[in-house]
C-alpha cells in the first residue's frame, strides 16, 4: 500500500483523458468530506461537509475544507454533487457558494431540503439540481450515475462517475442494513452490474473499516427502545442527531403505542423533522405531536421530549438540561435515551452530560448500557463483501482516520487487490488514474480552514496558539513608564494579571530585572520602543518561568515619560 510522501510537490499538468482525483478533506479526520475530480479542464465536487471542532480549537465554530487548490479555477467547477444531508458532507457549502453562488448543488430530495433550510440562514438560493438513484446525469464530461444507499439518514447515495479515462464509483457513507426501516436497501445489483462494466477506482466509507462482522440492523434497537418506553416511570426525554429519522420513527411508534405525547426541543430538532414530515420521510400518527408549552399539564409518564445533543454539545438542550440551565428541569424518575453513536473525540463531552443527568435522578440508558444505537456506516465484513462484488482495479479508502484507512486498504488488499493498487493517502494528496491505474502524482494545500463567529479563515494555529496559552498560562499586562532621556524607570511599572495566580506583592521580585534590561539597554544606546517591549518580555517572561514554572503571555507597554 502506497504511503503518502512528505516531500511531494505540486501535481504535474494533467495528461489528456487521465483523471485526477484530490481529496480536500475527510482523509486523516472524521468529517468535513470533500472530494474534487478533474477531467478535460472542468472539475467537479463530491461533498463539501464541515468538521467539528476538538477542546485544543477554542472559540473555533465548524473547520472547513482549503478551497485553496480550486479558488482560481471556481468557474471550471460543473456542478456540487451531496451524496447526503450530513453535516460533515453538506455543512461548507454555504462557504463554497459564497465564492459563486451558481454552482449547481446536485443530490436527493432530503438532502436539497436539508441543504436549502441551511443556506437560507446564509441568504443564498442554490441552484438546486434534484436526483434520485437510478439517475443518469451529465455534468460537463463526467457523467454521474446515482445509486442507493443505506446509511443513517434517508435519501443516501453512492455515485458513479464515468469520464473517458475510466469509471469511479464513490460510495458515500453507507452500511449494507438488509433489514432497514424504510426498505430502502444499498443497491448491491447497481454494484454488481457497475462491477461487471469494470469499476477502474473505488472510493469506499472507511468509518468502521476497524469494526469486525456486519452492522447490526436498525431494527433490532426496537426492544431496547420499547423497554424504555414501556418500563419509564415518569418522563421520557431522547436525544439524537437532528439528522437521523429513522430513529426518531422508532421513537414516535413507541411513544405512540404506549401513550405518550412527543415534543421536538431545539432549533436544528424542530426545522429538520418539520422538513421530514412534509417530505413524507417521516410518519407522524395524528395527534401524537405537540408543542413542548402545552406538555405543564400532563401528566408525566404521558410525556415524550425528543432533543439535539447527544454528543455533548455546549450549547444543545441536552447539556443545558445536564447543566440546569434549560427551562425542562430533569428530576428523579425521569429517563433519558441517548440514541447516537459517540463521534471520536467526543466522549469526554458526553459523559460529562451521563453524569450531570444522572446526578439529578435521571436514568439515563445509552449505548454502553443497552441497544440503542447502531453505526451509519459499513463493517469491515460489508467492505469485504463489497470488494468481491465490485473487483474494482484500484482502490482508495475515504472518510476516516489513518487507522481506518488503513484498516480499509487492507481489507481490500485480502480480498485480491493488488498492495500498490490500494492506496492510503491523506488530504490535499493528488491522486491520477492514467490508463487504467492510479498514482499518487503530489500534493495541493489543504490546511484546516477556521471558522470564527463571522470570520471564515481569520483564526490560525498561531491565534489558537495564543488562545490555548491564555487557557493554560494566563497573561501578564507589564506597563512601564521611561524616561526618555534616561531609559530609567520613571515610577515602578504596573502589573495586570488574568489567570496568572499572584497578589499584590508577587511581582515585586521581577522590577530589578526590568530596571537591569533597561540599564543594559540604554547602554548600548537601544531607545526604540519596540526592542524595550521586547526586552521586558524576556526579563519577565524568564523570570516567571524561574519562578513559578509558567509561561503567561506577556504584553508590554511603554509610555514615554
Amino acid at each position: 500500500m502506497s504511503h503518502p510522501h512528505p516531500e511531494l510537490g505540486p501535481p504535474p499538468p494533467l495528461p489528456d483523458g487521465a483523471l485526477r482525483i484530490v481529496p480536500l478533506g475527510g482523509l486523516g479526520e472524521i468529517g468535513r468530506n470533500m472530494t474534487v475530480f478533474e477531467h478535460a479542464g472542468r472539475l467537479l465536487v463530491v461533498d463539501c461537509g464541515v468538521l467539528f471542532p476538538e477542546e485544543t480549537q477554542p472559540g473555533v465554530d465548524v473547520i472547513l475544507p482549503d478551497f485553496t487548490s480550486i479558488r482560481d479555477r471556481l468557474d471550471d467547477i460543473e456542478a456540487i454533487v451531496l451524496t447526503h444531508g450530513h453535516e460533515d458532507h453538506i455543512g461548507g457549502v454555504p462557504y463554497l457558494l459564497r465564492e459563486r453562488s451558481d454552482i449547481p448543488v446536485v443530490g436527493s430530495r432530503l438532502t436539497l431540503a436539508f441543504l436549502e433550510a441551511k443556506l437560507k440562514e446564509h441568504r443564498i438560493i442554490p441552484k438546486s439540481v434534484r436526483v434520485k438513484e437510478g439517475d443518469r446525469r451529465r455534468f460537463g464530461p463526467f457523467e454521474c450515475e446515482f445509486v442507493a444507499v443505506n446509511h443513517s439518514i434517508p435519501d443516501g447515495l453512492a455515485v458513479a462517475l464515468r469520464t473517458r479515462a475510466g469509471l469511479v464509483l464513490h460510495t458515500g457513507d453507507f452500511k449494507m442494513d438488509q433489514f432497514p426501516l424504510d426498505s430502502r436497501i444499498t443497491d448491491l445489483r447497481a454494484f454488481s452490474r457497475l462491477g461487471e462494466e469494470g469499476v477502474d477506482l473505488f472510493l469506499t466509507d472507511s468509518t468502521n473499516a476497524e469494526v469486525p462482522g456486519f452492522t447490526i440492523s436498525e431494527r433490532d434497537l426496537n426492544p431496547a427502545i420499547e423497554q424504555v418506553f414501556r418500563t419509564a416511570p415518569r418522563r421520557v426525554i431522547v436525544s439524537s442527531f437532528a439528522s437521523h429519522v429513522h430513529r426518531i420513527q422508532q421513537v414516535l411508534d413507541a411513544a405512540h403505542a404506549h401513550g405518550r405525547k412527543v415534543a421536538f426541543v431545539g432549533r436544528s430538532m424542530v426545522r429538520n423533522m418539520g422538513i421530514a414530515q412534509e417530505l413524507g420521510y417521516l410518519t407522524v400518527p395524528p395527534g401524537l405531536l405537540v408543542q413542548p408549552r402545552e406538555l405543564d399539564g400532563m401528566p408525566d409518564e404521558k410525556v415524550c421530549l425528543v432533543c439535539t445533543g447527544s454528543q455533548g454539545e455546549p450549547m444543545a438542550a441536552l447539556s443545558r438540561m445536564a447543566n440546569r440551565e434549560h427551562e425542562i428541569r430533569i428530576g428523579k424518575g425521569d429517563t433519558v435515551l441517548l440514541a447516537s453513536s459517540l463521534i471520536p473525540g467526543n466522549e469526554s463531552a458526553i459523559y460529562r452530560v451521563i453524569n450531570g443527568l444522572a446526578r439529578w435522578g435521571a436514568n439515563v440508558v445509552h449505548k454502553g448500557n443497552a441497544k440503542v444505537h447502531v453505526s451509519g456506516h459499513a463493517s469491515a465484513g460489508e467492505l469485504a463483501y463489497c470488494y468481491n462484488i465490485v473487483k474494482p482495479a484500484n482502490v482508495m479508502p475515504v472518510h476516516g482516520e489513518w487507522r481506518h484507512l488503513q484498516a480499509n486498504a487492507e481489507i481490500a488488499v485480502r480480498t485480491g487487490v493488488a498492495r500498490d493498487r490500494a492506496l492510503i493517502v491523506e488530504d490535499g494528496v493528488v491522486v491520477d488514474l492514467i490508463d487504467g491505474r492510479a498514482k499518487v502524482t503530489g500534493k495541493v494545500p489543504a490546511g484546516y480552514v477556521y471558522v470564527d463567529g463571522m470570520t471564515v479563515g481569520g483564526a490560525t494555529e498561531g491565534s489558537l496558539k495564543d488562545r490555548r496559552t491564555l487557557a493554560d498560562e494566563g497573561v501578564v499586562t507589564v506597563v512601564a513608564i521611561v524616561d526618555a532621556d534616561t531609559g530609567e524607570l520613571a515610577e515602578p511599572p504596573d502589573f495586570l494579571a488574568r489567570g496568572f495566580v499572584h497578589d499584590d506583592t508577587t511581582f515585586e521580585p521581577v522590577i530589578p530585572a526590568i530596571e537591569k534590561a533597561l540599564a543594559k539597554a540604554a547602554q548600548e544606546g537601544i531607545g526604540e520602543v519596540h526592542q524595550l517591549e521586547q526586552l521586558i518580555t524576556r526579563a519577565v517572561g524568564a523570570w516567571a518561568w524561574r519562578t513559578h514554572r509558567r509561561k503567561p503571555m506577556i504584553i508590554p507597554v511603554i509610555i514615554d515619560a
